[in-house]
């Protein structure tokens, strides 16, 4: 048994999809008294586990996560949104006695919690599809031309065929009267308790490229087309919507579509997959305090135990 204590600090697991994150994590699970916290864009949704590679039924009866299957694929969230919870979840975490466990790699949602993001309003689902509506009615254009009157800064950056960054400027001035550009001026701090950083990543680009082609491939195997073709007969989610600009989603609904071929669909895919991977090490090539893993190269769980008996990393490890 390791000898961390509550209150010591969070581990933080990061890393590049398909590396082994969770398999980690849960190792932790079993070795210290914790709880699992999902820091994943994608987990949140229910009715999206084949695409997302979410733990199993049987996975999360024995190692429950927080802030899994909490969100119908409908419904806005935000990182502030996971920010207020994860933060809120963590203390309650400590309290009960034991050490909190983030596992994930949606890098947006860690460097929100840890580095702070400006006081944003939450997402509002009624003005987001009041504003969707007015965007297929009079097009994107004009509701950049909107955005250009009422906050020029944010409309200078943000480029009119970027429905999401563009909605959601709209959003924030429509629910607080205040423009992106004057609330993002207004930073909160992170979370104030020390972390242990961990990233889980093998050193050869070409073993995550192969991990994350097997895997596209068992999701394949494993129903996933029926998985996105139940929930494109909804009739309520379109391709603009978050959960479904999840990688793979995209594609596997463009192929029911007829848009793509089944082997481009496949092919699409394991390509935006591969950049997720990209983009997600390039923010942790950036990260303080980070300390690497290569599972291919080290057995992760006796490493992760030898860097947790060591001091966490300050609260403020962005400075």
């Amino acid at each position: 048994m390791s000898s961390v204590t509550a209150g010591d600090g969070v581990i933080c697991i990061s890393g590049p999809t398909a590396a082994g994150k969770t398999a980690l994590a849960m190792a932790l699970y079993e070795r210290i008294p914790s709880e699992i916290i999902s820091v994943d864009s994608a987990l949140i949704y229910r009715g999206m586990d084949i695409g997302t590679a979410k733990p199993t039924a049987a996975e999360l009866a024995q190692y429950p996560h927080h802030l899994v299957n909490i969100l119908d694929p409908a419904d806005a969230y935000s990182a502030a949104d996971f920010a207020r919870q994860a933060e809120s979840l963590i203390h309650a975490i400590i309290g009960r006695g034991k050490t909190p466990i983030m596992v994930g790699g949606t890098m947006l949602y860690y460097r929100a919690l840890l580095a702070g993001l400006s006081s944003l309003p939450a997402a509002d689902a009624k003005v987001r599809a009041r504003l969707q509506a007015q965007a297929e009615s009079l097009g994107w254009a004009e509701l950049h031309q909107r955005l250009t009157a009422i906050d020029p800064v944010s409309a200078a950056r943000i480029h009119p065929n970027d429905p999401q960054r563009l909605l959601r400027a709209l959003e924030v001035y429509d629910v607080s009267g205040r423009t992106l550009t004057e609330l993002t001026a207004e930073q909160k701090p992170g979370l104030q308790i020390p972390t242990w950083q961990i990233a889980v990543a093998p050193t050869d680009r070409k073993i995550i490229h192969q991990r994350i082609s097997d895997r596209f491939e068992q999701m394949l195997a494993s129903g996933f087309e029926q998985e996105v073709a139940k929930l494109r007969q909804r009739g309520d989610l379109h391709l603009d919507m978050p959960s479904m600009r999840c990688v793979g989603y995209r594609q596997m609904w463009q192929f029911l579509d007829g848009v793509l071929s089944y082997e481009e669909m496949r092919e699409r895919g394991i390509i935006a997959t591969r950049q997720l991977a990209k983009r997600q090490i390039t923010w942790l090539r950036s990260w303080p305090e980070l300390n690497w893993l290569d599972p291919t190269q080290t057995e992760l769980l006796p490493a992760a135990l030898k860097r947790i008996q060591q001091a966490p990393s300050s609260a403020d490890i962005w400075g």
